[in-house]
């Protein structure tokens, strides 16, 4: 965590680098761009990477390293432990 950014690693097994998106929300909109392109998960990513570049108005890097796809429900816990973590 950084006064004006977020980097948010998320793995599966070893740490590994994965899928990577970079958001920044200057403007009324966050803007994207995949630095690595994700192998699934590709709209949990982005909407990760948005949602907390939005909320401090600055940017979000987040990398997914997992197996499978994380299917809806582990993506709603993730994204409720992320935010609940960033708040603090």
């Amino acid at each position: 965590k950084y006064e004006n950014a977020f980097f948010i690693s998320i793995s599966e097994g070893p740490l590994r680098l994965g899928g990577t998106i970079i958001s920044t929300s200057s403007g009324p909109y966050p803007s994207s761009s995949e630095i690595i392109p994700a192998r699934q998960d590709a709209l949990f990513l982005k909407l990760i990477s948005q949602k907390m570049a939005s909320e401090i108005r600055g940017i979000c890097i987040v990398s997914l390293s997992a197996k499978n796809d994380l299917g809806p429900s582990a993506s709603k816990v993730l994204i409720e432990k992320i935010t609940e973590a960033i708040r603090q």
